[in-house]
């Protein structure tokens, strides 16, 4: 648990320390990168028991289960796909991608290097899916689901399901509130490492059709096999 508190305190003071990025700016320019770490964790072969190490930092913010939070303050990320994940991570420590919160968990000297990036990664992908996310108000289907048809399956797959060869993530199963919020980041530049093809898709779309597409996608399910029983409870950590 103190661990759990200094972490959460290192988190708030280097949050500070962090290069911002100016609203309504978007540079795309550090989208997919590689090199580095997320090359060198790609081709790792995990280790199950550091991985499990690992995710006892990320659990803080994510939950035991990796469900994340409904509010959307925390994404679920159990079942995410590995590479996706790795990407992510290695992104979010080489400052290609501004993430002021999980920043200071992910840093080298709290979870070791790009083994251990491999190792969580892999943890994480395999952890059951949350069967009760959160949702959207249900009030504009009909229009999210041609919006996503129209704009989204080309890179994100009829159900939500990604692709981790392309670095795609899997969005089925991920809370409404998170979706909204990582949206608005891609489409204001925010989130500096989002797919430029995406960027400039969405620049379009109203408040009514981001509402409406989210909604539609936080009601996509991912397959049977991928998703715990509601009362599931990771057993690495009883």
């Amino acid at each position: 648990m103190k661990t759990r508190i200094s972490l959460i305190s290192a988190a708030a003071l280097l949050a500070l320390a962090l290069p911002a990025l100016a609203e309504g700016t978007v540079d795309t320019s550090s989208w997919n990168q590689g090199g580095g770490e997320q090359d060198e964790a790609l081709h790792l072969t995990p280790n199950h028991e550091n991985g499990i190490e690992v995710y006892e930092v990320c659990s803080a913010c994510h939950q035991l289960n990796g469900w994340g939070l409904e509010d959307g303050t925390f994404p679920q990320i159990a079942g995410q796909h590995k590479d996706v994940i790795i990407k992510q991570l290695a992104d979010i420590r080489a400052l290609n991608r501004d993430n002021p919160t999980m920043y200071p968990f992910a840093l080298p000297s709290e979870i070791g290097g790009a083994q251990s990036i491999a190792d969580v990664a892999e943890y994480i992908s395999k952890l059951p899916m949350n069967p009760n996310n959160g949702k959207g108000p249900g009030t504009n289907l009909a229009l999210g689901e041609q919006l996503y048809k129209d704009n989204c399956v080309r890179c994100h797959g009829a159900e939500g399901e990604g692709d981790d060869a392309k670095f795609y993530p899997r969005i089925q199963g991920q809370h409404f509130n998170y979706l909204m919020r990582q949206y608005e980041w891609i489409k204001t530049g925010k989130r500096r490492n989002a797919n430029p093809d995406m960027v400039q898709q969405i620049q379009g779309f109203t408040d009514a059709d981001t509402e409406a597409v989210l909604d539609y996608v936080s009601r996509l399910k991912p397959p049977a096999e991928l998703v715990a029983a509601p009362d599931w409870v990771n057993p690495d950590f009883e």
